[in-house]
Order: structure tokens, then C-alpha cells, then sequence
């Protein structure tokens, strides 16, 4: 209940010192939120992920290496591909598994001329990074860590490893994921697609990262965590439905943390 007064009252749960202001979105970010290539489906979710901001929040710009984890459909490709076609480079970061790498190599196909030269390096929970290492500036991964952690504490720990041995000294890596409010069982990390902030926080740090701000522009205050299908219940994905589906379109998309996370510059 404080977190949801809190919220709703504009306010952040996060120490001062952490709730760091987002820089306005560059031009080229502006421009490529408001292509018209982009469906009405995916610009529907704005409202809910608020993709100027949290790319504003996370400092990314034209010019970097931007290493996205899991990129899946492509909601977030085609907002940061075109933004860095000609002016940086957009690398998508896959599962290892055949599903993950076909999904988005067609997924990168299909829009090969929206996107320009897009590279793919798959993530493998046992092999060794092909990634060069200190060479990317951000690393992002948006709703994902909950999959990592579902596989298994050791994969989301060797995956934030590769995320860290990826950036340059002083690069950042934004995490946006599904919160778990901290005093909820844990358990529910296993299988409803919600997150505690402490688990994030405690897989960046063991790697070597530092938290450098959060942001609440991705909370929904509506949102109580326990739903039956978990996340899931919820739009974007509707598990159940036609069951009670008004209900759950009313909540909209899930309360989400967004986390900067800095690899110390020495």
C-alpha cells in the first residue's frame, strides 16, 4: 500500500541519491518513435513502456554500440535499429537456443530494410561470449531477467557476467523488468514472470555492477502482483482471455522496475 500511495502521489520509493532526473530524448530517438512504420499495435504500448523516457534514462544516444538481450519480437528493435542505422551500431542478443536465433534472425530479416545492418550474437548459458569484450556502451534487456531466472539462478548470473565483460568501463546496462514487491514470497520469482528488486540488484552486483539510478516511469500502481497466470494475466499477453478481459485491459501492462546499473570506469 505505500509503494501504491507513493506512486500515486508522483512520488519514488527510491533514495534521493538514486533518483537520477532522465536527460530529454535526442532528436534521432524522437524521430524514430514516431516513424510510421512502427504498427499500431506496438505504439498502442507506449503508454505502458514508455519508450522516450527510458531510453532518455538509460543515456542512449546515436553514435553507441547498443547490445540489446532477447529482443524477441522486436517491440524495442525498431525504435533503437533505425535510431542507430548510420550512427552507431544495434546488436541483438539472442538465446543460443534454435527457437531464440530463428526468431530473430527472421524478425531481423523481415525489417532488414528498416533496420539497415544488424548484427546477432547469441547468448549461451554454457559456452564462452563471442561479444568483444569493453566494446559496447549500453547493454539492455526489457522484461527479461524473470526468463533468466525461471532457467535457473546460474544462467541469469552467467548472463549478467556477459553483460559486464561486454560493456566498456563506464557503459551502462538497463534492466527493466515485472516487480515483485520485496515483501512477497520469493517463490513467486519462479514462476509468475515478477521479479524482486533486491534478486536484480543482487545478480548486477555479484557480477561487479554498480546501481546508479532507478526510475518509476514504468510503475502501475494498479498492479497488485498476484494474478493467476501471473504477469501474464495481464496485456500484453491476456492468458485468460476472454475471462474477465475488460478487468485486466483497465489494469494494463504490468508495475515495472527500471534499474541503471554502471561497470566502474577502473
Amino acid at each position: 500500500m505505500r509503494y501504491q500511495l507513493l506512486v500515486a502521489l508522483g512520488l519514488s520509493l527510491v533514495a534521493p541519491s538514486l533518483a537520477v532526473a532522465a536527460p530529454a530524448p535526442s532528436p534521432a530517438l524522437a524521430k524514430a518513435l514516431e516513424d510510421n512504420r512502427r504498427s499500431e499495435t506496438n505504439r498502442a504500448r507506449d503508454a505502458y513502456r514508455h519508450p522516450a523516457e527510458t531510453l532518455a534514462f538509460f543515456e542512449v544516444a546515436p553514435g553507441q554500440t547498443v547490445v540489446e538481450y532477447y529482443p524477441g519480437g522486436g517491440w524495442y528493435t525498431e525504435i533503437l535499429a533505425p535510431m542507430l542505422k548510420g550512427n552507431g551500431r544495434y546488436v541483438a542478443m539472442p538465446p543460443a537456443s534454435e527457437r531464440g536465433l530463428n526468431a530473430a534472425k527472421a524478425m531481423l530479416d523481415r525489417n532488414k530494410d528498416w533496420f539497415g545492418t544488424v548484427e546477432v550474437v547469441p547468448f549461451s548459458p554454457t559456452e564462452a561470449s563471442t561479444f568483444p569484450a569493453g566494446t559496447a556502451d549500453r547493454v539492455l534487456t526489457f522484461r527479461n531477467v524473470h526468463n533468466l531466472i525461471m532457467a535457473g539462478d546460474g544462467v541469469a548470473a552467467k548472463a549478467f557476467a556477459d553483460f559486464y565483460a561486454a560493456l566498456k568501463p563506464g557503459g551502462i546496462l538497463g534492466v527493466v523488468d515485472h516487480r515483485l514487491p520485496e515483501e512477497m514470497d520469493s517463490a513467486k520469482e519462479k514462476e509468475s514472470g515478477y521479479l524482486k528488486r533486491s534478486t536484480i540488484i543482487r545478480l548486477a552486483s555479484a557480477a561487479g555492477f554498480k546501481l546508479a539510478g532507478e526510475s518509476p516511469v514504468n510503475a502501475n500502481p494498479k498492479d497488485t502482483h498476484d494474478w493467476a497466470k501471473g504477469v501474464w494475466t495481464l496485456p500484453p499477453t491476456l492468458s485468460l482471455g476472454e475471462v474477465d478481459r475488460a478487468k485486466y485491459q483497465a489494469i494494463g501492462e504490468s508495475d515495472r522496475m527500471t534499474l541503471k546499473f554502471v561497470k566502474p570506469a577502473s
